[in-house]
């Protein structure tokens, strides 16, 4: 069964920094794109960063372009956004996402994702 597990989500102060990371278990993502994504209370799920199977191409929303980046860990069947500078908008429910098929591209596109987590709280307080 595959388990996308994020942690390190939780309340930090505008300006400051928090880094999700996302545990994939149950099958080696190695090979997959995979990104992060966040859906704030009365808002639809919208993308956030994508990283490739190698980490070498990755795709930013314009929102966090500049604040937030995105990074993996193969050998862990790991993902994580580092995320800087948080502003009051970024509060929200981050979840994980893989997708299944090898060499994929880091897309923007929900649909794109097969596996997803059950999603990590970030709160930001003035």
């Amino acid at each position: 069964q595959v388990q996308l597990v994020e942690s390190g989500g939780g309340l930090v102060q505008t300006g400051g920094s928090l880094r999700l990371s996302c545990a994939a278990s149950g099958r080696t993502f190695g090979r997959s794109a995979m990104g992060w994504f966040r859906q704030a209370p009365g808002k639809e799920r919208e993308f956030v960063a994508a990283i490739s199977w190698n980490g070498v191409n990755t795709n930013y929303a314009d929102s966090v372009k500049g604040r937030f980046t995105i990074s993996r860990d193969n050998p862990k069947n790991t993902v994580f956004v580092q995320m800087n500078s948080l502003k009051s908008e970024d509060p929200a429910i981050y979840y994980c996402a893989a997708r299944r098929d090898s060499y994929g591209s880091p897309s923007y596109n929900s649909w794109a994702y097969d596996y997803w987590g059950q999603g990590n709280q970030v709160t930001v307080s003035s």
